[in-house]
C-alpha cells in the first residue's frame, strides 16, 4: 500500500516527530473523516510501498527523508511552492528557501523524487493572471532541472473555501472572483509553455474541464521509479477527475496551521492553530 501524509494537512512541515512516532511503532490510527470511525493503517515496512508527502515547507521534515532512504524506503514529495502574498498564505515559508529544499531533494535523491504544485491558482485583485504568468515564470526558472512536473489546479470553491475567502478579503482589503473556464484554459495554456522552457511538463489536478495533461499526485509510476522496483497499485482517485493510484492518508482536516485562505482541508483557521498547538506526538492518532 502506498502511504499518503497528507493532503488533509502538513505532515512534514508541522507533525514530522509524530510520523516517525508511529512509523517505529509500526502503526497509526486515523478517524474516517465522515463517520469519525477510527481505523488502523499499518507501517510495518513489508506493507508499505512507500510514502507519498504533501507539504508547504519540507525543511523540518529533511532528518526523516534522510532516515528513510537509509531504510531503502522509497517516496516522493508533492512540494507546494506558490509564492503568494501573505494576505493569502498567512504562514507559508518563503518560496525560494522552499526552492533551496527543492534543489536539496534533487541533489540527494534525484529529481524524480521532488514535484513542484503550484496551486491552487487563485484569482484575486492581489494576484491576476499577469501576476501569476510572472510569478510562475520565476519559480519554474528556479526549479529547472530541480523537477521534471509542475502540478496546477484552480480553486474549488467549496462553502467553507467561499467563506474564508470572504473573511480574508474584508480583513486584509482585497477581492476575489471564480474565472471564467476560457480564461483558465488560457492561463493553462500560457503556464504551460513557460514550464516547457523549463524541462517542467504541466499536469492538471483532478479538473478535466480545464484541459491539459491529468496529473496523477498519488504516481505509482513515479515512486516505482525512485524505488527501482515495480509497485502495482490500482487507479483509485478521490473525487471525480482524480486519477491517483490507491493510497491510505494518515492525515486529519482541521490540523495545518499555515493559514491559506482558499485551503479546503480547515473550516476555521484558528481552530486549526489550536488543534496544532494542543497536538501530542506520542498518540496513535494524529
Amino acid at each position: 500500500m502506498i502511504i499518503s501524509a497528507s493532503y488533509r494537512t502538513d505532515i512534514p512541515a508541522f507533525y514530522g516527530e509524530w510520523f516517525e512516532t508511529r512509523r517505529r511503532a509500526g502503526y497509526c490510527l486515523v478517524r474516517n473523516p465522515y463517520s469519525g470511525q477510527p481505523y488502523r493503517v499499518s507501517l510495518r515496512p513489508e506493507d508499505v510501498d512507500g510514502y507519498v508527502f504533501w507539504t508547504k515547507n519540507l525543511g523540518p521534515f529533511q532528518p526523516v527523508l534522510t532516515a528513510l532512504r537509509r531504510e531503502n524506503r522509497p517516496f516522493v514529495v508533492q512540494y507546494t511552492i506558490n509564492g503568494y502574498p501573505r494576505e493569502l498564505e498567512r504562514a507559508v515559508t518563503d518560496w525560494r528557501r522552499a526552492a533551496e529544499h527543492m534543489r536539496w531533494l534533487a541533489e540527494e535523491f534525484g529529481p524524480r523524487v521532488g514535484v513542484w504544485r503550484y496551486d491552487t491558482i487563485l484569482a484575486t485583485s492581489l494576484t491576476p493572471p499577469d501576476w501569476h504568468l510572472r510569478n510562475f515564470s520565476a519559480i519554474s526558472a528556479e526549479l529547472a532541472g530541480l523537477t521534471d512536473e509542475a502540478v496546477i489546479s484552480f480553486a474549488h470553491i467549496y462553502r467553507k473555501t467561499r467563506r474564508n475567502l470572504e473573511w480574508a478579503a474584508r480583513a486584509q482589503g482585497f477581492t476575489w472572483q471564480d474565472p471564467e473556464l476560457e480564461l483558465k484554459q488560457r492561463l493553462l495554456r500560457e503556464l504551460a509553455a513557460i514550464a516547457r522552457v523549463n524541462g517542467q511538463r504541466v499536469t492538471v489536478c483532478a479538473q478535466p474541464e480545464a484541459g491539459g495533461e491529468p496529473a496523477r499526485c498519488i504516481d505509482a509510476a513515479r515512486l516505482a521509479d525512485v524505488a527501482g522496483r515495480r509497485i502495482a497499485a490500482r487507479q483509485k482517485g478521490n473525487r471525480p477527475g482524480c486519477e491517483c493510484a490507491e493510497s491510505r492518508d494518515i492525515g486529519a482536516y482541521e490540523t495545518c496551521p499555515h493559514g491559506c485562505v482558499y485551503c479546503y482541508a480547515v473550516d476555521t483557521p484558528a481552530r486549526a492553530r489550536r488543534h496544532w498547538r494542543a497536538h501530542d506526538p506520542t498518540t496513535e492518532f494524529l
